[in-house]
This record gives structure tokens, C-alpha cells and sequence, in this order.
């Protein structure tokens, strides 16, 4: 790291998240004088346009990457459109405990008088929940599942390697010529097509003055500039805007930048949450590297300072502001930006570089939030790139994540893709894949499973609010057999599904018809061939996924009571349902006999592991291959829960696997909190007999003590168990490095641990940026000690 990163890191990490209106102000100005005028599409474009030439710049000391979401670095905007900040979540955001957004005063009364008055009844939000029915609603308050597009646009976009052959301009001509085509005689879909076009070109324009008036800025402040080597840095930005977006990159300087620009296009057009991600980033930079090392015009040095400048710019947009449920489920500043690493490249080559070794030192040395980072290991991937990942994840810093192509190509194959769009993809966010730069991978919500089994237990109606919001699927206490039981859940999961998925459908269409994103359209696959929007269908594959929460948890609830109520005849079934209902208040010889005289999932243990497999199997039965409305598009199961299960498990009882009431449910398919006594082999056992192809990602948390990885024979034992997973059809795995009491410690003394950064589910945090429960959830994670 040297000065000038220095510099830079240290602005970005001490700079507190605040909170933009400019955006919104501009937003609203121009829809009160222009709604009704144009189409929706050229509305959106022609929005775009406008900020883009009159938002407030910012081009800092050092920066050799520029462009801001906001006027300055964590700036954060507002999407008005999509759900418009009351005063009081101004305030909750400028006042709470953890993420913190700060307001001032004078802005609060300024969106209080310019913005709110305006959006009221015309926000996304209003227009969903206005239309859900009440058994919708009864649902979602109960806590069976969160909704996404709540607060947000659809989100989890990657690219391909499009915008490094292929400029603005480019695309323009592209566009122009298919508007020459139009057919108005013969094409029902003609007239929308030409509004999508048009708004698809205004949105080229868009980007391309953004990057002028930085250019126009970087030679402003040349000429004023003291400091020789800073003019030239100054002259070279504004050569590097000049160019880029509206030209195809001619090197890695104007490669970066170009992303970035198309970066910051896209969530300032219009995205919520789930930035925009660059998908193989290391793929896309090896030409552009190796052929200035050739011709002598880059170093390496050189190289991995402009990719720690671009490092620093995606750790300065932190995720825009999320209250109530919303923020619940993902309590985080982490946008989701995740840089794929390694794998294979199209024609299905190992995809390892030296820029891929490059990048791994820039996540070691930084030590950022953001952006997260995957390293992508399959057959083909050399050990030594392998360990160098695994000396990274030795930090215990979160980062990278490791990722299985072998598996995850497999499951994009069989959702329809090509082999090499499959081979092309990757993560986006978190744990979920897609065919990069081709496809809308949509993630529409959470639905918690525990809770769907507690409906079981009470014959429809939430024990917690007393409200009906399942079917009639039988008494418990009156069933006969284990099969009863398991019948009663899997009604229940097709009705909360089928609510879910009707609902989503919905949610799908208004953002079609009234949110469309133009930009964002130009830069993925088969979107302008089609002159079908980006949220309307326009990508060559459209896929929705439902994230699956608490597998173990309801698998070794459904453990517990085959093995001790139908089986054994230890406790009866009303006496248990008595004890949950209670939170084993005065049952606690019962609990204790639960917790530690049952099988568990997670330990190798056949009886418990096929419950596990069953209740997996049954809700991709449930979900996958269902249509959403895009052409083509169906819905997909991944076990994905960022924070959700801290959120499922504060409105869900007490469980027959002896959790208490409001404690966390387990995370992704990683085993319930304390259950995996065998040791990682066994956990990478037991989840390795799920189908994880039937997938579109499953997540697995395991934690180390840092004693346990020390020595570089201990670096290729984590490989090796990496690898062995991953011969197992393991989807993904991802590692805490860190002891109790260091955790213990950084709770005691925040200031003392403030770089101490842990993964919470498909993302790091930094343990002080997370609430308590977030922290004990962590803390209760299985500590282990061997391999």
C-alpha cells in the first residue's frame, strides 16, 4: 500500500455514511414538470439524463478513479420513486445505533417540503402494498417472508465483458439501427419498442456527459494545480473521461474506469440495494494488463494501485438507507459489489491470471468492507492459487468467499442456460449465481421455513400475533403417524409459496411498467436486440429466486420430534407443542434431553441427514420451474439469508430442536448453532449429500480458531477441505477466522477492534457495525479447533 493509497483508504474508512437529496430534489423537479409528457422508458432516460448533467462532482486529492454516487464519498441518495423517507426515518436513520445515516436538519425540512408532498401515493412501495391482498399482508407481518422490492429495485446485476469491446457510442448505433428497422405494419410490439429505444439511447447520453463534465473538472483543476505530477495526473483523468464511457477502453486505466462509470450509471439510474457488480473482473483486466507489460507502458506496481483506487471507490458507496423490515433482514452498510475470482473463462479454461494474484494482494492489503470478493476453485484451478486465496481467508477478515464452477455451471445448465453463458457466470451478491451480462437474477424475498413449520404446529394460525395465515392442515397432537406431520408442513409450504409467488408477479409488472431501467438495459445481452427493458423481460434469461431460510433448523426440529415423540415416546406431541408454546419454561429436562440426545444435522449422521435432504428436495419441488411473468422466466430456490434469520428468528417461537424463543434460526444450509459437534468434515458430509444442483446457491458458514491455520501445512489442509467439499457437489463455503474471545473482547472494547471484520452470511461486516444479536449470532457459531 503505498501513500496515496494510504491516503485514500483512510478517508474512505473514517467518513461517515450521510444522506444526499440531491438526487431526489433533481428527480422531483423534473417529474412535476414533465410526468405525462413523454412515455415512461424515455420519462426514466430523460430523469437520468438531467441529473447526470447537473449533479454536484467530486473529485478528490489522489483519486486516479473518479465519479460519486453523491456529492462526496458515503453520500448516499434517496429513490423517492421507489419508497420516500418519511421525516421520522430521517431521524430513526440520523440517530440510531448501528448504520447510521447522517441528515441535517436543514435537509430534513427541505425533503419534508419538496419531495414527501409529491411522492405520496405515486412510490412503488404504496403501489404494492395497495394491491396485496390481506392474507398477503397477515403473511408478511407474521414473518413468513420478506419482500424484497419493499423498499428497492430488483437488484444482484452482474456484467460480462461486453463494455470492454464495445463504447457508448457503439451501443447508440446499435440502437439507431434497430429503430431504422422498425416495423409499424407487421410488429404489434413496435411503438413500445421505439420509446424503449429512444429511452435506451437518451440513457448512452446520459453516461457520456457525466464523464465529459469530469473530464471538464480534472482540466479545471489542472490548471490551477501547484504540484507538477498532480497536473499530470489531473490531464491523464481527464484524457481517461474524454474517452471513456463513450469509446471502447484502450488500456487498464480507462478499463477500470469505464466499469466504473457504468457502475455508478446504474445505481444512480435507479438501483436500491445490490450494486451493479463486475462480474469477472479479473478476466476482463488480464488483456488489458498483459499488453501494456508487454509494450512497457504499465508496471505491476502500477496496475495493482489503479485496482486499489477502484477498490477504494466501491468501498465509498456503502448500501442506501433501509428501515423497518427492510432493515431487518439485511442490517448492513455492504452494497453487495462482489469481485469474482479465478474459474474458468468461456470456452471453459482455468481463468487464473496474474491480475487474479494482483487482486487478492489488494483484498489482503486493504482490509475494507467493500467490495466483497469470491475466489471460484474448480478442478482446473492450480493449488497455488488456491493456497494464495486461503492465506487471504487467514487473515480472518471474511474475504474472499470460495465458490464451486464444477457445481454452480452444472446448476445454471440445468435452469436453461448455455454451457458457455453458464460458464461465464458467477456470484453475484452473496451466495446466488446467474450467466453474466445476459441474465436478471432477481432475488424477491426470504421465506422463513421454521416459521412455516410453527404454522404447522398450530394448525394455521401464528402462535405468535393469533392470526390465521396458513391453511387448515390438521392438529398435530391428533396425527397418527411421522408422514401426517410431514404432509401438514409440505401443505403449508405450497400455500406460502403460492402466496409469495402470485404477489412477486405482481411486484414484477410495476416495475415493468413503471420503473424501467434504461441504462441498465443497454449494457445486458438481447435487451436492445428485443427493445424489451431490463425489468420487462429483456435479457436473454430471466430468472426469480426465493432465498430459503432455516433448513437445519426445521430438520432437526422434525429430528426431535420423530426421534423422541413417534418413535421413542419420550415427551407426546402435546406436551412438546406445550413446551414450545411456553419457551420450555419449567421443561427444561426436556430441552436439555433435545439438545443433547438427538441426532442433528450436520454431523454425518444418516437419520438426521435425510430429514435434511427431504425437507431441501421438497421446497426445490415447491419453488423451481414455477413461472414468473418474463418470457422464459421461472422461479428458483437458493438457501440464502444475509441477516434474515436474526430478523425469522425474533418472531418465531420456540422450536421442538430446543431453540428458544427469538434466537436466530440457521443460516443458509449451514447446520443450527452449536449442532455440528463432529468437526467440518463431518458438516462438508453431511451438506454434501443435498442436491446442490438443484440450486441456485446454497451457503455454508464454518468458523476456525486462528490457531488452526498458523503454518502453511494448515493452509493446504483448508484447501484440501475446500476441495473436498467441493468433490461432494459443495456449492460454496466461507470462513470466520476468529476466537471467542476476541469477539468477546471487541464487545467489551469497540474501540479497540474497530478493523475487526467477520462474515455475517454472504458479506462481511465489521463486528462494530452490527447489532447485538448480530454479534451473538456470530459468537454462537461452532468454534472449531480441527479439521
Amino acid at each position: 500500500m503505498n501513500t496515496r493509497i494510504q491516503r485514500l483508504r483512510k478517508l474512505s474508512v473514517d467518513t461517515v455514511p450521510t444522506i444526499s437529496i440531491e438526487r431526489a430534489l433533481h428527480e422531483t423537479e423534473f417529474y412535476k414538470e414533465n410526468y405525462g409528457k413523454y412515455s415512461i422508458p424515455v420519462l426514466r432516460a430523460l430523469t437520468f439524463l438531467d441529473h447526470c448533467q447537473r449533479k454536484t462532482l467530486y473529485l478528490g486529492d489522489d483519486e486516479l478513479i473518479v465519479g460519486e454516487r453523491g456529492p462526496e464519498p458515503k453520500a448516499i441518495p434517496t429513490f423517492p420513486e421507489l419508497t420516500c423517507h418519511s421525516v421520522e426515518d430521517f431521524h430513526v436513520l440520523n440517530t440510531r445505533e448501528m448504520q447510521r445515516y447522517l441528515t441535517t436538519q436543514e435537509d430534513i425540512d427541505t425533503y419534508a417540503r419538496e419531495v414527501i408532498p409529491y411522492w405520496q401515493g405515486r412510490t412503488q412501495r404504496e403501489r404494492i402494498f395497495s394491491h396485496v391482498p390481506e392474507e398477503w399482508k397477515a403473511a408478511y407481518e407474521a414473518g413468513l417472508f420478506t419482500e424484497f422490492m419493499e423498499q428497492r429495485a430488483p437488484g444482484h446485476t452482474v456484467l460480462d465483458g461486453k463494455i470492454y469491446q464495445r463504447g457508448m457510442l457503439d451501443f447508440k448505433r446499435e440502437i439507431e439501427e434497430n429503430i431504422a428497422g422498425l416495423d409499424y405494419r407487421n410488429d404489434p410490439e413496435a411503438t413500445d419498442k421505439a420509446e424503449q429505444w429512444k429511452a435506451m439511447a437518451i440513457s448512452c447520453d446520459a453516461v457520456i456527459v457525466f464523464a465529459e463534465r469530469h473530464a471538464e473538472l480534472a482540466e479545471k483543476m489542472a490548471a490551477t494545480e501547484q504540484n507538477p505530477e498532480r497536473v499530470a495526473e489531473l490531464k491523464k483523468i481527464a484524457g481517461v473521461c474524454r474517452r471513456v464511457p463513450a469509446h471502447k477502453p484502450e488500456n487498464l486505466w480507462e478499463a477500470l474506469q469505464m466499469y466504473w462509470f457504468v457502475h455508478l450509471g446504474t445505481i444512480t439510474e435507479l438501483n436500491g440495494w445490490d450494486a451493479m457488480n463486475p462480474g469477472h473482473l479479473d478476466q476482463h483486466l488480464e488483456p488489458f494488463y498483459k499488453k501494456e507489460l508487454a509494450a512497457g507502458t504499465l508496471t505491476r506496481e502500477q496496475a495493482k494501485e489503479l485496482i486499489c483506487c477502484f477498490w477504494i471507490k466501491v468501498n465509498n458507496h456503502p448500501a442506501p438507507p433501509k428501515v423497518g423490515v427492510t432493515a431487518r433482514e439485511s442490517g448492513t452498510y455492504n452494497d453487495f459489489t462482489n469481485i469474482n475470482i479465478g474459474g474458468v473463462k468461456r470456452d471453459g479454461s482455468d481463468g487464473v491470471s496474474e491480475v487474479s494474484y494482483i487482486i487478492l494482494e489488494v483484498i489482503e492489503e486493504l482490509h475494507i468492507l467493500q467490495p466483497g470478493s469470491s475466489v471460484h476453485v474448480t478442478s482446473k484451478t492450480p493449488d497455488s492459487f488456491l493456497h494464495s486465496a486461503a492465506r487471504v481467508i487467514r487473515q480472518g477478515h471474511g474475504y474472499p468467499s470460495v465458490f464451486n464452477p464444477d457445481t454452480y455451471i452444472m446448476e445454471m445448465v440445468r435452469q436453461g442456460k448455455s454451457l458457455e453463458d453458464a460458464r461465464e457466470g458467477g456470484c453475484s451478491g452473496c451466495i446466488e449465481v446467474g450467466a453474466f451480462g445476459k441474465e436478471a437474477f432477481l432475488l424477491t424475498g426470504y421465506l422463513n421455513v421454521p416459521k412455516v413449520f410453527e404454522v404447522t404446529l398450530n394448525n394455521g394460525i401464528d402462535p405468535v400475533t393469533g392470526k390465521k395465515v396458513g391453511v387448515e392442515s390438521g392438529d398435530p397432537r391428533e396425527f397418527k403417524t411421522y408422514e401426517d406431520l410431514y404432509n401438514a408442513f409440505l401443505e403449508q409450504i405450497h400455500f406460502v409459496v403460492d402466496q409469495k409467488i402470485r404477489v412477486s408477479n405482481y411486484i414484477d409488472r410495476m416495475f415493468a411498467k413503471y420503473a424501467p431501467a434504461p441504462f441498465l438495459s443497454v449494457v445486458i445481452e438481447d435487451c436492445i436486440s428485443k427493445g424489451r427493458d431490463y425489468y420487462d423481460g429483456g435479457p436473454r434469461y430471466n430468472t426469480s429466486y426465493i432465498q430459503c431460510c432455516g433448513l437445519a433448523t426445521v430438520a432437526d426440529s422434525l429430528v426431535a420430534i420423530k426421534k423422541h415423540v413417534i418413535e421413542d415416546g419420550r415427551f407426546t406431541m402435546d406436551a412438546l407443542l406445550n413446551a414450545c408454546a411456553n419457551n420450555f419454561e419449567g421443561d427444561e429436562f426436556m430441552r436439555q434431553t433435545i439438545m443433547n440426545k438427538t441426532p442433528f444435522f450436520g454431523n454425518d449422521n444418516d437419520y438426521a441427514d435425510d430429514i435434511a435432504v427431504k425437507v431441501y428436495d421438497d421446497l426445490v419441488a415447491a419453488i423451481d420451474g414455477n413461472d414468473n411473468i418474463k418470457e422464459g422466466g421461472k422461479y428458483h430456490l437458493n438457501m440464502l439469508s444475509t441477516t434474515c434469520h436474526i430478523y425469522f428468528g425474533k418472531v418465531l417461537g420456540a422450536t421442538p430442536n430446543g431453540r428458544m424463543a427469538g434466537k436466530s434460526i440457521s443460516d443458509g444450509t449451514s447446520p443450527s448453532h452449536g449442532a455440528d459437534t463432529s468437526g467440518p468434515s463431518a458438516v462438508i458430509k453431511s451438506l454434501g449429500k443435498l442436491d446442490q444442483m438443484k440450486s441456485g446457491g446454497t451457503l455454508l458458514n464454518q468458523r476456525f480458531l486462528p490457531s488452526l491455520i498458523k503454518r502453511d501445512e494448515d493452509i493446504v489442509k483448508l484447501g484440501q477441505l475446500i476441495r473436498s467439499y467441493f468433490s461432494l457437489g459443495g456449492h460454496h463455503i466461507q470462513f470466520n477466522i476468529v476466537d471467542t474471545a476476541t469477539l468477546l473482547a471487541a464487545q467489551k472494547c469497540p474501540d479497540d477492534y474497530k478493523d475487526l471484520l467477520v462474515r455475517m452470511a454472504g458479506y462481511s461486516d465489521y463486528f462494530n457495525d452490527m447489532n447485538g444479536d448480530l454479534q451473538q449470532e456470530v459468537i454462537e457459531r461452532t468454534e472449531n479447533d480441527a479439521f
